[in-house]
């Protein structure tokens, strides 16, 4: 170890670990007692000492609890054995698909004199820890160690080598960051699995893991009353003994942290000061990345397969608008850490459908309302078939409001949805109390179900006209009524239980509780409303004007005017929802040379 501060980090943690592994001797010792009582109990009566029939009931009576007991905590020591730890979610890497990769991790550990990771897995966040997959029920193998003397004539103490953790690396950071500044980043990471190896340190936490894992089985759902009970006794005992021994396995952990950071204090300390700064710029391209372009896709039923090719792209586009990384483009002269994978786009495929489960809830699987798109694609595919669908969205229930095409009865049909029709109704009413449009009257038809019309749902307070906080609570309603549908339908697709595919990455989601981390809360109904006028407009643009959809990677979908990016659409749309003024709005349709009157393709 080298430096003071790893040195005390080191003892700190090995004496926090000693200090878990005594929670743990103090509950055997607890759950021995009553067989140590009876022994004594038992040798008393052998030996003539303790006699009477007030001793024979006291020998049955702490027998009976002495078995008991014993069954109990044999049990309780059954389960947490055998409990499997939640492990993240991940997309494992082979030697053989990244030799590079590997040979640089191996390297890495060489220099910091540690072991090198026993495996390597991508996880969909920017972030990089080590996790350890050792299931707690196989015992490793007892080995002398490889540092130990042989004396002869002497027995060495053999120890457990303890297996090396897994080396989970944030995708982003592959595709984002240069070979060198990886290997920077990575280097406290890897310097971790030395005091990883020291004994003790591994078996606090496996028994810390263990009790987790029992925790999570006595919690589970769908059991009897009786084996109801008995589970939420061992949950009552599992959560006891981690009280115990959380506050020591903090400081351990804090400890294990401690060394690994001073021992990787000499390895690559120039070129991590500015790999750091990649780090941040790729956590919040990344962000920006799953919230504007990767969520429209998700809703619409498409999952983006390149989504780290996207991150490198939106970054760079971020460091030419802002100049955020200063000489960027000699940077990305220099090699990309994705280079040490032999099929970077297949590893990437394989992560944007893991990030599409974890954060919105996607199966597993490619199927018909569930295809990947790639990014040549992505503006017909997405972009043009969201805004369709919403504008279709918003004139169902335009005409569940019973609001007629035209202001003027006498104006014959136009033939199609319009984005006049939009605006009319919208319109606040004249100074003198002459409405510009009819007041919406009829409800939906005898068929809906009456819990999605917009007069039983609640109007949102948001918009600040009275027509648009019903037109978005009506809006509320149907999306909650497609979203019950697919869910309905999604449940009777379902995989069944013994069907879903088993092993440590397959864990947290066995139970159907997805997505794990979702991205963003429900939509607002203003959100919603200003979310379907901006669609309409759009799709009006691109049927009457001749514009195009188009991708921003920072902003998401965008609409092309001409080639450029219209990006004063918003405020105009406000003002109509929130004071019912569609003059801004008017006259950037007639600067745009765009047609409300025309109709449009919906789908």
């Amino acid at each position: 170890m080298t430096g003071t501060g790893g040195e005390l980090g080191a003892r700190a943690a090995r004496s926090r670990a000693l200090a878990v592994l005594r929670v743990r001797s103090r509950a055997l010792a607890v759950a021995l007692l009553p067989a140590a009582a009876e022994v004594i109990l038992l040798t008393g009566a052998a030996t003539g000492q303790f006699t009477g029939e007030g001793w024979d009931t006291a020998r049955w009576v702490v027998g009976v609890l002495a078995v008991l007991v014993l069954l109990a905590a044999a049990g309780i020591a059954l389960v947490v054995a055998r409990a499997r730890p939640a492990a993240s979610p991940t997309v494992p890497v082979s030697e053989r698909s990244a030799p590079d990769l590997y040979r640089m991790v191996r390297d890495l550990a060489d220099r910091l004199e540690v072991p090198a990771p026993s495996a390597i897995a991508l996880t969909p966040d920017c972030d990089s820890w080590l996790e350890d997959r050792t299931h707690p029920a196989h015992a490793p193998p007892i080995t002398r160690a490889h540092d130990e003397p042989v004396v002869p004539g002497a027995r060495p103490e053999r120890r457990p080598a303890v297996p090396a953790p897994v080396l989970v690396i944030g995708s982003p950071f592959l595709w984002w960051m240069r070979v060198e500044e990886l290997r920077a980043v990575l280097a406290p990471v890897v310097a971790g699995t030395g005091p990883s190896a020291q004994p003790d340190i591994a078996a606090a936490r496996r028994f810390v893991r263990g009790l987790d894992a029992a925790v999570a089985v006595a919690d589970a759902p769908g059991r009897g009353p009786l084996t109801r009970w008995v589970y939420a006794a061992l949950g009552r005992v599992a959560r006891l003994l981690l009280r115990g021994c959380r506050e020591h396995a903090a400081l351990m952990e804090r400890g294990v942290a401690t060394a690994a950071a001073e021992r990787a204090h000499a390895v690559d300390y120039g070129p991590r000061i500015a790999a750091q700064e990649q780090v941040g710029l790729a956590y919040a391209g990344w962000d920006r990345l799953l919230t504007k372009v990767a969520l429209p896709a998700w809703r619409m039923g498409r999952w983006p397969s390149r989504l780290d090719v996207g991150v490198a792209a939106a970054l760079t586009e971020l460091s030419r608008r802002d100049r955020l990384a200063d000489g960027f483009a000699a940077r990305l002269g220099e090699r990309p850490a994705c280079d040490l994978l032999e099929e970077p786009g297949a590893v990437d495929e394989a992560v944007s459908l893991l990030t599409a489960r974890l954060f919105h809830g996607g199966p597993a699987e490619s199927g018909p309302s569930w295809a990947p798109v790639d990014w040549q694609a992505y503006p017909e595919e997405v972009v043009d078939r969201t805004w369709r669908a919403e504008a279709a969205r918003l004139h169902r229930v335009l005409d569940s409001l019973g609001v007629s095409p035209s202001l003027d009865p006498a104006t014959p049909d136009p033939g199609g949805p319009t984005l006049a029709r939009v605006l009319d109704h919208l319109t606040e009413p004249l100074a003198d109390g002459t409405p510009t449009v009819p007041a919406p009257t009829a409800p939906l038809d005898d068929n809906e179900d009456s819990v999605d019309t917009p007069d039983s749902a609640d109007p949102d307070p948001d918009p600040a006209t009275e027509r648009s906080a019903l037109l978005a609570a009506g809006l509320t309603a149907a999306l909650a009524r497609e979203e019950r549908e697919e869910n309905a339908e999604n449940e009777e697709n379902a995989v069944p239980q013994g069907a879903r595919a088993q092993g440590p990455d397959s864990a947290l989601w066995e139970d159907g509780d997805l997505p794990l981390f979702p991205l963003q809360p429900p939509r607002t109904g203003r959100e919603l409303l200003a979310a379907h006028i901006t669609a309409m407009i759009c799709c009006a643009a691109v049927d009457t004007a001749g514009a195009a959809p188009g991708l921003d990677w920072l902003d998401g979908p965008t609409l092309l005017l001409d080639g450029e990016r219209a990006a004063d659409l918003t405020p105009k749309v406000l003002s109509l929802i929130e004071e019912g003024d569609p003059a801004p709005l008017r006259a950037w349709l007639a600067e745009s040379g765009i047609r409300p009157e025309k109709p449009v393709r919906l789908v």
